[in-house]
């Protein structure tokens, strides 16, 4: 079978960021299908490149997480007409694979299927236009409106759709009833990822008595709101615990953030760029806990973090405020904590116990180990995909048991 997959940002383990069709491709590849991804980047010209046996198209639409929101906008259209003149090109495919965000490569899918009759499969990465509308970022009661009839359009014209969590899959069945909905969360690589003792050479020695590590990894932006991790930091200076807070990543809000923290004259925070997966894989070696943070938006809540996975298949306390899938995850299998992002005491209070009890630690980063082993492997989500791309009818979803693949 070949297969057209078309994502906007797709990211290679050496560039770091969000690699699930890197992988999900790979998977495919591996199992023999034909996939050709078309993407883009931001050099000049087109590139075709053959990446482990994915064929990737490159498409020259630059792209940045610091432009403002017209910028973002007149990138995704420009993307949509590149995009449709490569798929014209791309001879013989069976099906397209769509996946936002953006909504708008959904046009690329639609207009796919009405040209050319090839259909197609939507995977939802997160609710737009819901997020955005939520944020702010969107605004006026017509666009509002055009923007939630696209969606819908592109969820009825699927043949299938894949969302990334139960929030997504609740809100897309709201949408289009009628229509099944999968889910394949984000994964947990479990063989480049691995609980490690910390390696002496990367933890800094400065420190007379190793503080306790909580790092936050991934993308910067105000949907991240790290003002609720400053305020953590901040609260627990003032309680002289002995945490230091690193902030990895890159963004929009990169020098609000910085700035923020030094005002707040914040010595336990420490700033770090965007790292690739290696550099990824040496902070997580020095971290005892990842935080994963979101602004306090209901939305939000559906998100399903790539970040979070890494810290489970790293065996590490898994923090996350935000009421939702996530916190039921962390807490049911007992591999972290949900903390309250509008109380940074109540971060102190579920932090406390682990900085006193380093059995309680241990027991908690070898849950999230085995969860992320049990549940949200990387090879159990490519299965997953492949029996949807084979009509296999062995995939089964229940609430009690979210994403466990059934005999």
């Amino acid at each position: 079978m070949k297969v057209i997959y078309v994502h906007q940002y797709f990211k290679t383990p050496q560039e770091g960021g969000a690699i699930r069709s890197y992988y999900l491709a790979k998977g495919l590849v591996d199992k023999g299908f034909e996939v050709e991804m078309v993407t883009t980047h931001n050099e000049d010209s087109y590139q075709k490149v053959n990446i482990e046996g994915i064929t990737v198209h490159y498409l020259p639409v630059p792209y940045d997480n610091s432009m403002g929101f017209v910028k973002r906008v007149l990138s995704y259209l420009k993307f949509v007409r590149k995009a449709k003149k490569q798929v014209k090109q791309i001879k013989d495919a069976d099906i397209l694979y769509a996946t936002s965000t953006p909504l708008t490569v959904g046009l690329v899918a639609l207009w796919a299927k009405q040209k050319f009759k090839l259909p197609y499969y939507f995977e939802v990465r997160d609710l737009w236009p819901t997020a955005p509308i939520q944020i702010g970022a969107v605004k006026g009661a017509i666009f509002k409106k055009w923007l939630y009839g696209l969606e819908a359009r592109i969820y009825k014209g699927a043949e299938k759709i894949i969302a990334l969590s139960p929030g997504m899959r609740d809100w897309i069945k709201k949408v289009v009833p009628e229509k099944e909905v999968y889910m394949i969360p984000n994964m947990a690589d479990c063989v480049f990822f691995n609980p490690e003792i910390k390696d002496p050479k990367l933890v800094d020695f400065y420190h007379v008595n190793q503080p306790f590590v909580v790092t936050y990894f991934g993308s910067i932006g105000s949907s991240n709101h790290l003002e609720y991790f400053l305020d953590i930091a901040s609260e627990s200076a003032k309680q002289n615990l002995n945490i230091n807070f690193k902030i990895v990543g890159a963004g929009s809000q990169v020098s609000k953030i910085k700035m923020l923290s030094y005002l707040k004259k914040l010595q336990n925070v420490e700033f770090f760029p965007h790292q690739n997966k290696e550099g990824v894989k040496d902070i997580l070696n020095v971290s005892d806990a990842t935080y994963v943070c979101f602004a306090n938006l209901p939305v939000l809540g559906t998100n399903s973090p790539n970040k979070l996975f890494d810290s489970l298949a790293s065996g590490k306390l898994t923090i996350v405020n935000t009421i939702g899938w996530t916190r039921a995850l962390v807490e049911d299998h007992k591999c972290g904590f949900y903390a309250d992002p509008l109380k940074a005491q109540d971060f102190i209070d579920k932090i406390t116990p682990f900085l006193e009890a380093r059995d309680l630690l241990e027991l908690y980063k070898n849950n999230a180990r085995s969860t992320a082993e049990k549940h949200y492997s990387r090879k159990l989500q490519i299965e997953k995909l492949v029996k949807i791309f084979n009509n296999e009818q062995k995939l089964k979803v229940s609430d009690s048991e979210v994403y466990i693949l059934t005999a």
